[in-house]
């Protein structure tokens, strides 16, 4: 914080990254897995683009103020991430009572013969997020983190068993590493 009043956060953008900011707050980042947007209007907190930098501002910030810049800022960090990087989550399939079936069609995961349901469980895939069964192991990889988290959750949240101990009935989907980087 500088004696005028005003609060700000820098992020910096790596080589390869570039950065562009509409009138209506809209910032746009592009990077080489691909270009995400993001709405980040407030009528306080701004974010500008000068030269290689984003930075994230509020004048005379109360503290819920300084909060919205330090979250402004994550978000962007996440997303400068996501673009250069990519996100990854691994969730692993377990089953001891009824074999379950898993599959993909569109943007739906299906969940089949969860302790011996007749009808399917499903989850939402949210876009541009991209789902690999394999064997036990399910990998969710994708370049917005919190698309990649939320699909993960929704998987997860699918399998939740209502009415049963859950140190007897372990069955479900579950979440083994979050968000580390994908490397390619």
């Amino acid at each position: 914080m500088t004696l005028s009043g005003i609060i700000e956060q820098i992020v910096e953008l790596p080589s390869g990254v570039s950065a562009s900011v509409s009138e209506a707050a809209v910032v746009t980042i592009t990077g080489p897995k691909g270009k995400l947007e993001r709405d980040f209007f407030n009528p306080k907190t701004k974010v500008t683009l000068n030269g290689n930098n984003l930075i994230v501002s509020c004048k005379f910030p109360k503290v819920k103020d300084k909060a919205m810049v330090g979250t402004f800022a994550s978000h962007l960090r996440n997303m400068i991430e996501g673009v250069t990087e990519g996100f990854e989550y691994e969730m692993k399939i377990v089953y001891s009572h009824f074999p379950m079936k898993t599959s993909i069609k569109g943007d739906t995961f299906i969940i089949e013969n969860f302790i011996g349901e007749r009808s399917p469980r499903t989850a939402k895939i949210y876009p541009d997020v991209k789902v690999q069964v394999k064997g036990a192991d399910v990998t969710i990889s994708g370049i917005n983190l919190e698309a990649v988290s939320q699909t993960a959750a929704n998987i997860e949240r699918a399998t939740h068993i209502w009415g049963y101990d859950p140190r007897v009935f372990q069955d479900g989907i579950y979440i083994t590493s979050k968000g580390k980087k994908v490397s390619q």
